[in-house]
């Protein structure tokens, strides 16, 4: 495939997404031309797909680009699907080859939301992070996000810095030594670039000092003689530690865990010694000090990955609860991105500590916990988060059944079977869902137990069809002869519902790509029920597409 037809593929998809996003909304989900539009948009992903493994696009405020090549641009504000990206800090939206059906659908939801007319707390990026979808990655902007100068305080700031220019202080002395007498002394006030540049360097002598200061400190150590001596060097760490902190330089403090782990590890070194060197890794991790790194990470500096990882890693697990106490308290997204990848690396050392944070009053803070114990991946977790799926929250709830079928091991599955009788029809699904990435022949049983039910006619047909989806991770004969058998079964009675569940069946064969099916589906594409018939034309075109 040349390139002049990779660029016509990726316009083919965003001319797909900006018809889906104009179409989306007009259609309930029951509705066939709900389905005909995300399968449209699918085709398009996967015609770009069959030659290259990844689709990106690099977004500007009215342009998206692939690769050098733009493939869209609108000046206009209303219906620029640009903007709507950028103007909450994505920079860069990537789809890869695993991007299924049902992503894409979850995807267009948010591609539609009317962030102008619509009451929603969130954002496009936490939008996209709470989905936590497997084949789309993105990129943003985080100084975009954590800007929040307003165009007064900009412009304020831009009167400020007029008020005197970069040479107005030395002007100031020049001047005052050249007057002999001077009765009457004119103030020149300080802008900020001043005060600015007499903070670096303060701060820049403060840090060319930190170096000797450390090298006295721990000669001091191989000094020591007493307890008193011990306890002198440990406070004189600690006080170095913090000053760091709070002035946002982890790097001298990276520098400090170093060295005391270098004469912890020494083997000349006494045990007392060592003992006490201990107590700086354990303020390392206090409350205190873990609030303060919450502050920093607020405080929407730029970090590097690398050392955000290195100093982390000379936390104990005695930092697990200040940093869940900070996860209920900071405000910016990338903030709390990096306390959860630190409570993802530290919670490993001690689960239980962990899954303490299951039983905080903050609904957010209990359903980021159960989200890293997800990622954690140990079994030992499941005893935990099963305790947590009667939660009063539902996005609560949500989260652990996802929790539970990434997990995956035999013991949830009672409590899965149990959370298909909630209340909630989304909390339903998500268990449907949680089963089929669980993949065993027990959760293939609950499922077709389920689904075979009588009551699981009556259920709305978006809950069914969630349901029957879930059915094709089992493509094997048991599914394939109940699917068949619902698509032949007719009925007098309760015709409409019945209609319902043989269209599942026919949406469940065209996924699983069953060729067995097609006589059955060639018959009921020409049925009188339109909503029949639709279902049974994509399973054709799906299967026909798959041979």
């Amino acid at each position: 495939m040349e390139l002049v037809e990779d660029i016509k593929a990726a316009k083919d998809v965003v001319h797909a997404l900006l018809k889906a996003r104009k179409t989306f909304r007009m259609y309930p989900e029951t509705n066939p031309m709900y389905e005909r539009i995300i399968e449209d948009a699918h085709a398009k992903f996967r015609s770009f797909f069959d030659y290259r493994d990844e689709l990106t696009f690099k977004i500007k405020q009215n342009e998206l680009f692939c690769g050098s090549e733009q493939v869209y641009h609108s000046p206009q504000k209303e219906d620029n699907i640009a903007l709507f990206f950028f103007k909450d800090g994505l920079r860069e939206l990537t789809f890869k080859k695993e991007f299924s059906h049902n992503e894409l659908e979850e995807f267009l939801k948010i591609l539609t939301v009317d962030f102008d007319k619509e009451v929603v707390d969130d954002d496009v990026v936490t939008l996209l992070w709470e989905r936590d979808f497997h084949n789309i990655r993105y990129v943003v902007d985080e100084s975009f996000l954590t800007d929040e100068e307003d165009y007064e305080t900009s412009a304020v700031e831009e009167a400020k810095d007029k008020t005197a220019g970069e040479d107005d202080l030395s002007r100031a002395y020049a001047d005052a030594f050249k007057e002999e007498g001077v009765k009457e002394l004119s103030i020149v006030p300080l802008t900020d670039k001043d005060l600015h540049t007499l903070v670096k360097e303060l701060e820049k002598d403060a840090y060319n000092k930190m170096d000797k200061l450390l090298l006295i400190i721990f000669e001091m150590l191989y000094q020591a003689e007493s307890k008193g001596d011990y306890e002198d060097v440990v406070h004189f760490l600690n006080d170095a530690v913090e000053f760091s902190i709070r002035h946002g330089d982890l790097a001298t403090v990276i520098g400090i865990m170093k060295m005391t782990r270098e004469v912890i590890d020494d083997p000349s070194v006494s045990d007392e010694v060592k003992k006490y060197l201990g107590l700086v890794f354990s303020f390392l991790g206090s409350e205190t000090e873990i609030k303060l790194l919450g502050e920093f990470l607020d405080s929407g500096v730029e970090i590097e990955d690398k050392v955000l990882t290195e100093y982390i890693s000379f936390l104990d697990k005695n930092a697990i609860q200040p940093f869940i106490t900070i996860l209920g308290e900071l405000k910016t997204i990338p903030a709390r991105k990096n306390v959860i990848n630190a409570l993802i690396f530290l919670g490993k050392k001690d689960i239980q500590s962990l899954a303490k944070g299951l039983y905080d009053s903050r609904w957010y803070v209990v359903r980021n916990i159960i989200y890293i114990l997800g990622k954690i991946g140990d079994k030992k977790a499941a005893d935990y988060l099963v305790k947590t799926v009667s939660h009063s929250d539902v996005r609560v709830r949500k989260e652990v059944i996802k929790a539970l079928g990434e997990l995956g091991t035999a013991g949830v599955l009672q409590t899965l079977k149990e959370c298909l009788d909630d209340p909630e029809a989304q909390i339903r699904t998500s268990t449907a869902r949680a089963l089929g990435s669980i993949h065993s022949a027990a959760a293939k049983s609950i499922i077709l137990q389920r689904v075979a039910d009588a009551n699981f006619m009556k259920s709305d047909f978006n809950e069914k069809k969630e349901f029957y989806e879930v059915l094709s991770h089992w493509p094997d004969s048991d599914v394939i002869e109940f699917l068949m058998k619902s698509l032949k079964k007719k009925s007098f009675f309760r015709r409409a519902v019945n209609d319902e569940n043989r269209a599942c069946a026919a949406y469940c064969l065209g996924l699983m790509g069953s060729k067995d099916a097609l006589p059955l589906l060639y018959k009921i594409r020409d049925s009188k029920n339109k909503f029949l018939r639709e279902y049974a034309y994509t399973a054709i075109k799906r299967i026909e597409h798959d041979r």
